[in-house]
């Protein structure tokens, strides 16, 4: 009886084709993913592959010159825009998706609209309205009777210049993940913390930027590898980072391994604020929708706040993209007037 019941049991030959037919699907299943992930770590490898060989002696002379200035530089480049983009986006998100005031419903979709400007097209905007000759110190002087000399005017064309034009050319992805998140956020939590006493400002540190903390770290993270990638405005700057430096190593200084010697670094620096991304998310996740989300009419800003709120929001737009594309279509007529 025992030997019958443990012969039906025992799996038939159709089981065991199954299982192997179902083993062979999930193999072929991982064939696509392998080879795109092969697809995209063989720039990397042969980055790396680079390291090792000789150079003529050209890293160690950029070892001795330029290679801290790069790093240096990229560092406050990271620092600067990661801080910039943060504040921007997230603030601005949380205006537009908690509160009600004059313009709201404009600045939801305009806040975008600094991603149609690229941030080399925003540095040399900036460039021709706040040079010497340009329109901004042309007034200024005509207004005090100043001559050039007399006057101290930050220049555009340097560090921080470069650190203003990435921020609001790439703010609006902080934006677009940081207000996704606001709005999947049920308003109970928030509205608890305003009955213990919170002020609005403790709700949105306390609350609601906690919660938020995955999706703007996401976004934070995007924008830095954006701004380590970027040459066309740090070049036409004048400012040395890494992507200038890998030019001018292969196309200045001829030598190809120099230049793949400097990526490596940058790609170290690279996985460095990832991994400090990583740490400082910890185990948090992005904010999943929930089946019901409570939620109520929003309140409306009044006075002085409301004004704040529409200047807050006002800023980036009009600095990322209303003066660029003025300052460009003056240029354009111009051109075609001369």
């Amino acid at each position: 009886m025992a030997t019958a019941e443990f012969a039906q049991d025992r799996p038939g030959p159709l089981a065991h084709r199954s299982r192997r037919r179902s083993s062979a699907l999930r193999v072929l299943r991982l064939v696509p993913s392998l080879a795109l992930s092969l697809v995209v770590a063989a720039p990397v490898v042969a980055v790396f592959g680079f390291v090792l060989m000789p150079s003529d002696g050209l890293w160690a002379h950029l070892v001795d010159t330029v290679l801290f200035e790069y790093l240096w530089n990229s560092l406050w480049l990271v620092v600067g825009v990661g801080l910039g983009t943060g504040i921007v986006g997230a603030g601005t998100a949380w205006l537009v998706t908690m509160y009600r005031f004059p313009g709201r419903k404009i600045f939801a979709w305009a806040l975008f609209l600094p991603l149609a400007m690229p941030a080399y097209v925003l540095a040399y905007a900036y460039t021709d309205f706040l040079q010497v000759t340009g329109p901004v110190q042309t007034a200024l002087r005509g207004l005090t009777g100043w001559s050039v000399r007399d006057y101290w005017f930050p220049e555009i064309r340097s560090l921080g210049g470069a650190v203003f034009v990435l921020t609001v050319a790439l703010y609006p992805y902080v934006y677009a993940l940081a207000r996704s998140a606001f709005v999947e956020q049920s308003q109970c939590a928030l509205e608890v913390s305003r009955t213990l006493g919170c002020t609005a400002w403790g709700a949105f540190r306390r609350v609601g930027l906690p919660l938020a903390r995955p999706a703007v770290a996401a976004g934070i993270a995007f924008v830095l590898m954006e701004t380590l990638a970027d040459f066309g405005a740090v070049s036409f700057f004048g400012v040395r980072t890494f992507t200038t430096g890998i030019y001018r190593a292969w196309y200045g200084l001829g030598s190809p391994v120099a230049a793949a010697q400097l990526s490596s670094v940058l790609l170290l620096f690279v996985f460095a604020v990832l991994a400090g991304e990583r740490l400082l998310r910890g185990r948090a996740r992005f904010a999943a929708r929930t089946a019901h989300i409570y939620r109520k009419r929003l309140p409306r800003l009044r006075g002085p706040r409301a004004w704040l709120a529409t200047l807050a929001c006002a800023l980036p737009l009009a600095f990322g993209f209303l003066l660029p594309a003025v300052g460009l279509l003056a240029m354009a007529l111009d051109s075609d007037a001369t």
